[in-house]
């Protein structure tokens, strides 16, 4: 991975005016992380005798003597490719207290590792090492965490990340408090009451491609377990919303804050790679 991945600098931050409403992201926010940067890599398919077991030690090094002593960098971890467009990709993910601190994290990263491997030699090979398995091009987005979350406890071999991105919409006669008010309903009766969801993390755009995205990863314990999980969330909604006229209500309610177009991703987790 270039070095330059891991010391990601802060872009100028942007204010965004959406038509007549905002979804608000930080003003709902629990205490935790604010923002996640996702660093979409790839990985060097002409690496001869690629060794998957070699790659996890050389970025549990990194991890352990940079990444896990920043004290800027609330939580990391790398997702690979399970079911997206590209199976050379795998996305690198940061979480940080603030905007502030992703400045900060970058230039710590580098006391750490000049602190780490004071050798300049010792420094240049191991990251020589390191970024042979990648290529140079990536992408990185950022996004606002937003109100809802689920935490998730504990992964294990086998666990999934189910990525859905959609496009909000800014209807005229909406409004922050009943976009709110509907997402809040919704996750509080179906999201975290089903119990193949290990974890649930909404997230919208803060400095990206797309302004309209709305991101949602769920932590699932196996691939077997997304059927159950879409099964399940039919259950919980019909069971809270008792009749058609109720669904239909609702429907129309949310429906209205999204375009109606998503994409759907699924990526493994590297358990031995995470803060």
């Amino acid at each position: 991975m270039k070095t330059t991945n891991r010391f990601f600098t802060a872009f100028a931050a942007a204010i965004l005016l959406f038509s007549t409403i905002t979804i608000s992201a930080q003003d709902e926010a629990p205490k935790g992380p604010q923002y996640v940067v996702m660093t979409t890599l790839h990985w060097n398919m002409d690496i001869e005798d690629f060794n998957k077991d070699e790659w996890k030690a050389t970025e549990k090094e990194y991890m352990d003597k940079v990444t896990k002593k920043n004290e800027h960098i609330m939580s990391a971890g790398f997702y690979l490719h399970s079911i997206t467009p590209d199976n050379t990709e795998l996305v690198y993910v940061q979480a940080f207290p603030s905007w502030n601190a992703i400045d900060l994290a970058s230039k710590r990263n580098g006391e750490l590792a000049r602190e780490a491997w004071a050798d300049d030699d010792a420094r240049k090979a191991f990251f020589d090492k390191q970024n042979a398995y990648y290529t140079s091009m990536h992408s990185d987005e950022i996004y606002a965490t937003m109100a809802n979350a689920k935490a998730v406890n504990e992964v294990k071999d086998g666990s999934i990340v189910y990525v859905r991105t959609s496009h909000f919409n800014f209807p005229k006669d909406g409004s922050n408090a009943e976009f709110n008010e509907t997402f809040k309903e919704y996750v509080e009766n179906v999201t975290h009451k089903n119990e193949y969801i290990k974890g649930y993390y909404p997230m919208s755009h803060a400095y990206g491609a797309d302004g309209r995205e709305f991101i949602e990863a769920y932590f699932l314990d196996s691939l077997s377990d997304m059927d159950k999980m879409f099964d399940k969330n039919g259950e919980l909604y019909n069971a809270h919303w008792k009749d058609e006229a109720a669904r239909k209500k609702m429907d129309e309610k949310g429906g209205k804050y999204f375009t109606g177009v998503h994409g759907d991703a699924v990526y493994s987790v590297v358990p031995e790679l995470r803060k």
